[in-house]
């Protein structure tokens, strides 16, 4: 991690995959910040992301098959136990 992002990107990184292994679920992750856990749009649909050090994010989807959703169709974080990570990306 640090050979690719550095020092404190890699930092804000571990810290931020340890709250991932430690949730019990997706609810556990504030959506306001540090965290700002947050659903993507766009392109990105279907995608989330956690903050690292601005601009960078740590991008991830649900890893529940089937995604757990509300009745109204919107993701149920709180029966999302598994992400998959896909990357860290600046999104802007």
């Amino acid at each position: 991690m640090r050979a690719e992002w550095g020092d404190h990107i890699a930092k804000k990184l571990k810290h931020r995959l340890a709250e991932l292994a430690a949730a019990d679920s997706l609810a556990d992750i504030p959506h306001h910040p540090p965290a700002r856990c947050h659903e993507l749009g766009g392109d990105r649909k279907g995608q989330l992301s956690v903050d690292l050090v601005h601009p960078y994010r740590l991008i991830f989807v649900p890893d529940n098959d089937p995604v757990p959703r509300k009745e109204d169709g919107g993701l149920d974080r709180a029966s999302v136990t598994r992400v998959l990570i896909l990357e860290v990306a600046d999104t802007h």
